[in-house]
């Protein structure tokens, strides 16, 4: 599979919800770095990013590749949260691919919180009770 569709094949599962689909495309001992999460191992991260989602949708805007062997998808991200609230942003995911370029070895994820720090704390805060 080429970093290509491992990238389309990612962004379909995240509009699915699917953990399963996701950690697929990883390796078990992945993890992921997130400006809203932290740093998380793959599983517990999808499960907590999905726990907080009522519904995702994403749109691909570009795929750059690094020679040293880091893929980068750049797309939009139009997130509604558990409690219906919806925020859009657009986002930078920055992979590292394993040795044989097969699978996903670790992620992190950039983007600006700023628009929705208040309504994914209030969420994520409710989850915590």
């Amino acid at each position: 599979m080429t970093p290509k569709e491992l990238c389309e094949q990612y962004l379909a599962a995240l509009n699915a919800g699917s953990v399963e689909r996701v950690l697929a495309l990883f390796d078990a001992d992945a993890f992921v770095v997130s400006p809203l999460y932290g740093r998380l191992p793959v599983a517990p991260f999808y499960r907590d990013l999905f726990g907080d989602t009522s519904r995702s949708e994403t749109s691909f805007v570009d795929l750059f590749e690094s020679a040293a062997g880091s893929i980068a998808l750049q797309f939009h991200y139009r997130w509604t949260l558990r409690s219906g609230r919806v925020v859009e942003f657009d986002c930078v995911d920055v992979f590292a691919l394993n040795d044989n370029r097969s699978r996903f070895a670790n992620l992190t994820i950039i983007y600006d919180t700023a628009p929705l720090r208040a309504d994914f704390d209030a969420v994520h805060g409710a989850a915590q009770s």
